[in-house]
């Protein structure tokens, strides 16, 4: 059980549910090249704004039954669902890693995934806004956690054998690997795709999301939410296609499927990568 109280973990809960009202914005905005700051939330119907006893996360949505108080347009159910989604990560984050690094790390990296995932899921793009400065903010976090004193005596007495290990104790290294891994490997992946396909089966947005993954996570995930990911991906094609929802003329969008193992190793470390 964790050892953490319960008031922090409802605090959790209820700080990430105002993030989630946030995300929304994000979402609606991103791929219109929006401001997410101004105007305020508003109706997208009447454009009246909306007031701050008619903002609030998730209940505000449930007593007005999804609809806006001044035209009575319907507002879809997602944001209530985003809003509940990011309270529950809060939660569980604080839940199961506490006041720690981790979960600092854990809180930057997993709202920017469910942004990413609805964008991609509604619109087939993933925002350069959202992954450039992950790349470089993964990066940052990675350098200050890195103990550099030890890391330069290791390094005066590494070998082959101990590679592994010394990437693995060193965010720095771990998260450099993460970004040229985790890229490349995605782009290569795409160009061999589009050469035997003779089309192109994965957009840059996916390379760059898996280089932000990369550097938060390390290069010691990517095997894990490479192959996750790909067989998820691969398994609900073949389902689209079966019951011919899809024609499958082109890819279906990658990026939620990355997210979702992204965010699944977050919370169980790949399990050791299946032991």
């Amino acid at each position: 059980m964790s050892d953490v109280p319960p008031f922090f973990i409802l605090f959790a809960f209820v700080l990430g549910s105002i993030i989630g009202s946030f995300l929304n914005v994000c979402i609606y905005r991103l791929p219109r090249k929006q401001s997410i700051i101004l105007p305020p939330s508003h109706c997208t119907t009447c454009n009246i704004p909306i007031r701050f006893y008619d903002n609030v996360p998730i209940l505000s949505y449930l007593l007005l039954r999804g609809r806006c108080r001044s035209c009575g347009a319907g507002f879809s159910p997602r944001y209530a669902i985003i809003e509940a989604l990011t309270g529950c990560v809060f939660a569980l984050t604080v839940y199961e890693f506490g006041l720690s690094v981790e979960t600092l790390l854990y809180l930057i990296l997993l709202p920017s995934l469910i942004v990413i995932t609805f964008i991609d899921l509604e619109h087939w793009i993933i925002p350069n806004v959202i992954t450039y400065p992950g790349i470089a903010l993964g990066l940052i976090l990675a350098l200050l956690r890195t103990d550099w004193g030890e890391l330069r005596i290791l390094v005066g007495e590494i070998g082959i054998m101990n590679t592994l290990y010394v990437v693995e104790q060193f965010p720095a290294l771990n998260s450099i690997l993460g970004i040229m891994i985790g890229g490349g490997v995605l782009l290569l992946i795409g160009l061999m795709y589009e050469v035997i396909r003779k089309r192109e089966g994965m957009g840059m947005g996916d390379v760059k999301l898996l280089a932000m993954v990369g550097a938060f996570l390390g290069v010691t995930s990517l095997l894990f939410i490479v192959l996750l990911s790909s067989l998820l991906g691969t398994l609900v094609g073949a389902a689209l296609m079966i019951n011919k929802q899809s024609g499958m003329k082109r890819a279906i969008p990658f990026g939620p499927f990355l997210s979702f193992a992204a965010a699944l190793y977050c919370f169980t470390g790949g399990i050791s990568f299946i032991f």
